[in-house]
């Protein structure tokens, strides 16, 4: 029998039960990628993130939601860092993880806040008629005003009201192979946009906060206000706050996070 430290992270908040829920497992030797899957599976959140200790070597990251590996995740990425910083080093104020698909992904601590960075993703314009209609009609009545591909799907919408009420036909998006971000301008003067993060084929069907979305939503936005940081609120159930400060090709998401859970998993 095998042992396992792990820990419940929210992310992108500083209070309990909001912001994003990721598990969050140090291990010391690398662990076969269907043992990983069957882990992810059984923590049944959007994300469990593995954080490999090789020493002299910077920590290997990797994330699998419960149906899959994923290629970037901003909250698990916040999780992680806050474990490592909190678990592994107290001394340290900074740290870079490896991974397999993003490249290295640097963190730093400054009191609560945790700044990953990380890469731009500005995808390109396509156009709405390539859309298929279905994909409208299963998030709102009312048609986006703009869209733009990267690995996900981002749909903008004229209201952030919009955003807000949409309750998405899941069934229905479940034939749409790509993630979906919808976004809109915020009417709050505290944030300069909103954004929802749809997955409905990927065990998870609304992600609460999506940091490697802002990957795409900052760049964008940006040149819409014609600003390098903005602030941001993902309007899911449980919401959650990212600041964001924009930087040639790379992307500063800064963000608060608490550990709620801790525990052993005997395997």
């Amino acid at each position: 029998m095998k042992e396992f430290r792990f820990w419940q992270v929210d992310a992108f908040t500083e209070k309990p039960f909001n912001g994003n829920p990721a598990a969050v497992l140090i291990i010391e030797e690398e662990l076969d990628d269907q043992l990983m899957q069957n882990i992810a599976i059984e923590m049944n959140l959007s994300e469990t993130a593995y954080v490999l200790l090789r020493p002299g070597e910077n920590p290997y990251l990797r994330w699998f939601t419960p149906m899959s590996e994923i290629d970037l995740c901003g909250h698990a990425t916040l999780a992680s860092a806050q474990i490592y910083f909190k678990e592994i080093d107290q001394t340290s104020n900074e740290i870079t993880f490896d991974t397999k698909f993003a490249g290295p992904l640097g963190v730093k601590k400054n009191d609560s806040f945790l700044t990953m960075n990380f890469p731009s993703r500005p995808g390109v314009e396509i156009e709405l008629e390539t859309i298929p209609d279905f994909v409208f009609n299963s998030l709102s009545s009312i048609k986006p005003i703009y869209a733009r591909k990267s690995r996900d799907l981002m749909l903008v919408y004229e209201s952030e009201k919009t955003i807000i009420n949409m309750k998405p036909n899941f069934n229905n998006l479940l034939e749409y192979k790509d993630f979906i971000i919808v976004t809109a301008k915020s009417n709050n003067p505290k944030y300069d946009f909103i954004s929802r993060f749809f997955c409905a084929g990927d065990g998870i069907s609304e992600d609460p906060v999506t940091g490697s979305a802002h990957s795409t939503l900052t760049p964008y936005w940006s040149d819409q206000l014609n600003k390098t940081n903005l602030i941001a609120y993902q309007a899911s159930k449980r919401g959650g706050e990212l600041n964001l400060e924009i930087n040639g090709d790379r992307i500063n998401i800064t963000g608060q996070a608490i550990t709620i859970i801790s525990g052993i998993m005997k395997i």
